[in-house]
């Protein structure tokens, strides 16, 4: 049974200083979530209130916005308030994922602004049911399974545990105000259409059933906790961390089960199981792409780069480069001694054919040169394959440029003979490498 006291526990579980903890309640003017706000206003932490009128039902929405309004007007709680506008952009489809987004990032900006830790939601044990069910019906794994989290990334969930009754009892004990959507009697949506249809025959079989949903979704939670210490644990073992990301034993993790693969890999943002398969069947050079991160298959090991460290590198800014009274460029003058070590070699170039000012920049997509003692021209993706140049090695490795662009060497490796000096040059132009 839902109980101030019983509240404020649920809240010290979830916060060991709760006490001293500020909050942003999301109230909408429901009943769970005017329970909530009634609930925090009698434990006298310290909150503040956010409220968003998404003008999709007209007189209703605003009276939603009024009743929530007035109470913080009354209790003298801080009131912010959102209102959707022609600039918002509603689409045509999607309106849940576009209310939900909007909703968040209203959330968030006011977290910042008024510097508030955490937000809270209203979310129920009957919003669990429906999630786990839809998650169920997407073959999302115990992940998903396990339901929403209490407490995650700065959001607290302190109802999940109280069912949909429990809270409609307790605000008609405690004369609470709150509205009915009416919306949420369609079933234009799968969460609606599994509340209003399918929970209610669930119900039917078992008077018990929620509270039992509710102990199944603790032993699942359980489960996965030990599950993810034994995956941690397997990490440890063929995973490991760099300054560009990761590199991952490709020949050990391949004789794992697919599960281990696919919750390793899941980490990396790698979800889909036909890619994962495609992973380790694949050959040497090729590239995966995640949201986050890069994975290069290279011989026995999986290579992966978070992507805002490839965008760093694509976008480093070029070292200009100054040329002495001798007409040399000496490297080692650009560079501190951990970013570059001294080759003691000497290009030579036909400074007449060049354009300036030289510099030094990381490879960008499709660069390609004219490597002395090879015929032809190559792009320089090839040219580090045919080397055997380390795939997270190639990250550092700096290319000698014109001021037009064009490569005129790949530091250490080779120089470019189109620019090179022979005997007839009168003007030649040294870098010390």
């Amino acid at each position: 049974m839902l109980k101030i006291q019983t509240f404020k526990g649920v809240l010290n579980q979830l916060l060991t200083d709760s006490d001293q903890s500020t909050f942003l309640l999301a109230v909408s003017g429901g009943a769970d979530s005017m329970t909530l706000l009634y609930l925090f206003q009698k434990t006298g932490l310290q909150f503040e209130v956010a409220h968003v009128n998404y003008k999709l039902r007209g007189e209703e929405s605003d009276l939603d916005q009024k009743l929530v309004e007035n109470f913080c007007l009354k209790n003298g709680i801080k009131f912010h308030l959102y209102q959707v506008s022609e600039n918002d952009r509603k689409p045509e489809n999607s309106i849940q994922n576009w209310a939900r987004d909007l909703r968040y990032q209203f959330f968030r900006d006011t977290q910042k602004s008024e510097k508030l830790e955490y937000l809270v939601t209203a979310h129920h044990l009957n919003d669990q049911l429906e999630t786990f069910l839809i998650n169920l019906s997407k073959a999302s794994g115990i992940k998903g399974l396990t339901g929403i989290p209490a407490n995650e990334n700065g959001i607290l969930r302190p109802l999940l545990n109280v069912s949909k009754e429990e809270i409609y009892n307790f605000a008609r004990e405690n004369n609470i105000a709150f509205r009915e959507d009416a919306s949420n009697k369609k079933n234009d949506y799968l969460r609606n259409f599994i509340r209003n249809e399918i929970a209610p025959k669930l119900f039917e079989t078992n008077s018990h059933f929620l509270q039992n949903f509710g102990k199944s979704l603790t032993y699942l939670n359980q489960t996965k906790q030990f599950v993810d210490q034994q995956i941690s644990e397997l990490e440890t073992k063929f995973v490991t961390k760099n300054d560009s990301g990761f590199l991952i034993q490709k020949e050990k993790l391949s004789q794992q089960t697919d599960f281990v693969k696919f919750e390793i890999l899941r980490k990396f943002g790698f979800e889909n199981e036909k890619e994962i398969a495609k992973i380790f069947i694949a050959d040497n050079g090729k590239t995966f792409h995640s949201k986050a991160y890069r994975l290069t298959v290279q011989r026995n090991e999986l290579v992966l780069i978070e992507n805002s460290k490839l965008k760093n590198q694509s976008d480093t800014v070029s070292i200009e480069l100054i040329i002495n009274e001798r007409n040399e460029i000496i490297l080692n003058d650009f560079f501190g001694e951990e970013d570059y070590i001294p080759q003691n070699e000497i290009w030579k170039f036909d400074a007449s054919n060049l354009r300036f000012p030289l510099k030094l920049r990381r490879r960008q997509t499709d660069d390609l040169f004219f490597p002395i003692g090879m015929i032809g021209k190559k792009k320089i993706s090839k040219f580090f394959k045919d080397e055997k140049i380390p795939i997270l090695a190639r990250q550092n490795i700096w290319l000698l440029c014109d001021g037009k662009n064009n490569v005129l060497g790949v530091i250490p490796f080779r120089q470019d003979r189109r620019f090179s000096a022979d005997e007839k040059t009168e003007n030649i132009l040294k870098v010390k490498l």
